[in-house]
């Protein structure tokens, strides 16, 4: 409001009028097509192909070259729950790694609440978290009992 009446100050409102006539032809030539094309149907789109790439494993560059990511999280978890329960898995089909999965189940965590058992993985993948791993899609922290 105050841009349209500062504009109309300075140039008077006819030649504000045309400014504005100007502008929105401008969006509908330039920028319709882009936008029409970012919300057409995924089959007018052409395919990217990969040619011979199957399927990728990311490794850490701290361990041995043979260990993937998902094995490091899984053992650093046991390690530092003390527990031999866990499950680390790439989420959404993701075979790098870069998502995962966490379920643990250690008697660490009695008496403590849901936060404070998250934070306690999270504590033990801290160096995996600021480098090769993402993002934690979804945590699951029980203790024996609730299991």
């Amino acid at each position: 409001f105050f841009f349209q009446r500062f504009v109309t100050l300075m140039i008077g409102p006819k030649q504000f009028r045309l400014w504005e006539l100007l502008s929105t032809l401008f969006v509908l030539v330039f920028m319709l097509p882009s936008i029409t094309r970012a919300f057409s149907s995924v089959a007018y789109r052409k395919p990217i192909a990969f040619s011979g790439i199957s399927s990728v494993t990311r490794f850490m560059s701290t361990e041995t070259p043979d260990t993937s990511i998902v094995d490091v999280c899984s053992s650093k978890i046991k390690a530092a729950l003390e527990t031999e329960d866990v499950t680390v898995t790439g989420a959404y089909d993701d075979p790098n790694g870069s998502h995962i999965s966490i379920t643990v189940i250690s008697s660490k965590f009695e008496g403590k609440r849901a936060v404070q058992r998250q934070q306690m993985v999270y504590k033990a993948l801290w160096d995996e978290l600021k480098g090769p791993v993402h993002a934690v899609d979804s945590m699951v922290c029980k203790t024996p009992e609730e299991a």
